[in-house]
């Protein structure tokens, strides 16, 4: 069979090419039934859209560059996963996705016109000169993940201050007066507000952490295995250690088995971004859920109306995470009467 192309649509529908270049792009200048008509074809004989050269029409590469802050260290595997899966998801059929880290870019420009579109998600203000530079190119521009201080930039985030005061109030109305936490990457905002939102809980509480038992991680598992040894190396053990994101959780309650501490009969275990596999480790963790999903999805959309090149005024919206209870806390309520 010959090579199905547009030509072969419009003889099939007796229109020209012109009417069926307009009628798969939705074009108002097309009636209805002709746009069912053509789809039907092109749906019929298989037909697929040349991107590359529709791109070129239309200079459009249909590219959309995703953005993390630093991806050999400090980004989670499991959230970078989860916010490409999700971004697939949501983008219009026919783009496709670029990954790279904002700092193979902090010396040089990006090429303007390489992507149609960018997501940067955010952990560091070390990101604001790279979203300037995107902002004086005129790239179509969303930043998830941080929220930034300027306004006319579109930002989504979360509110990672409160989840982490929602984490630490559960763990002291489970009876925890000990608890230890470790931290994530140190320039992260992320690994800020969280420490700020522990801190403030234990203040309100009359409580302090020991020196002793606050380490430091890098949001990857080895990070959490590494930095849970260290803790339970020292005479006097907290009760309950939060751990500041899911993957470093995972390194933690190994290291707890490796040296034989129960999870949670002896110590209690606290996460941070509900990644799916939290359900299903032993025990199951407790953690809080970032809306990731809702986060990448309005980005997305907000994205896909600058691609449209229709007006979208520049918003910021911080979301509230939410506390998912399962096992890996202890009740030391009824110990303590």
């Amino acid at each position: 069979m010959e090579n199905v192309t547009i030509m072969t649509i419009a003889r099939m529908a007796h229109v020209s090419h012109t009417t069926v270049s307009r009628a798969l792009n939705d074009s108002p200048l097309v009636k209805e039934d002709t746009k069912k008509l053509i789809r039907d074809i092109a749906k019929q004989i298989g037909y697929t859209p040349n991107l590359n050269a529709k791109g070129l029409a239309q200079s459009k590469t249909y590219l959309i560059g995703v953005f993390f802050s630093e991806m050999k260290t400090g980004t989670s595997p499991s959230f970078l996963v989860d916010v490409l899966n999700k971004a697939r998801e949501a983008l219009p059929t026919g783009y496709v996705i670029s990954i790279d880290s904002v700092d193979n870019y902090m010396e040089r420009d990006i090429p303007q016109s390489r992507y149609d579109g960018i997501i940067v998600v955010s952990q560091s203000k070390d990101d604001d000169e790279f979203i300037d530079h995107l902002v004086e190119q005129n790239i179509p521009l969303v930043v998830l993940n941080r929220a930034l201080e300027r306004r006319d930039v579109i930002n989504y985030a979360t509110n990672d201050f409160m989840g982490a005061e929602l984490l630490t109030e559960y763990a002291i109305r489970m009876g925890h007066r000990e608890i230890g936490i470790i931290e994530g990457q140190r320039r992260f905002v992320s690994t800020v507000d969280r420490r700020r939102g522990f801190d403030e809980i234990l203040r309100k509480n009359h409580l302090e952490t020991r020196p002793e038992w606050v380490k430091h991680g890098n949001y990857l598992p080895e990070s959490g295995y590494k930095a849970m040894r260290e803790l339970l190396s020292q005479d006097e053990l907290p009760t309950c250690v939060f751990v500041t994101n899911d993957d470093m959780a995972i390194g933690a309650i190994r290291a707890c088995n490796d040296l034989g501490y129960r999870v949670p009969q002896d110590i209690s275990i606290l996460g941070f971004d509900d990644m799916g596999y939290t359900k299903y480790l032993v025990p199951r963790l407790t953690t809080i859920k970032k809306p990731t999903t809702r986060l990448v999805q309005v980005g997305v959309e907000a994205l896909t109306q600058l691609l449209a090149e229709e007006k979208v005024p520049a918003k910021q919206e911080v979301f509230p995470p939410t506390l998912v209870v399962r096992d890996s806390v202890t009740d030391l309520r009824t110990t303590n009467n």
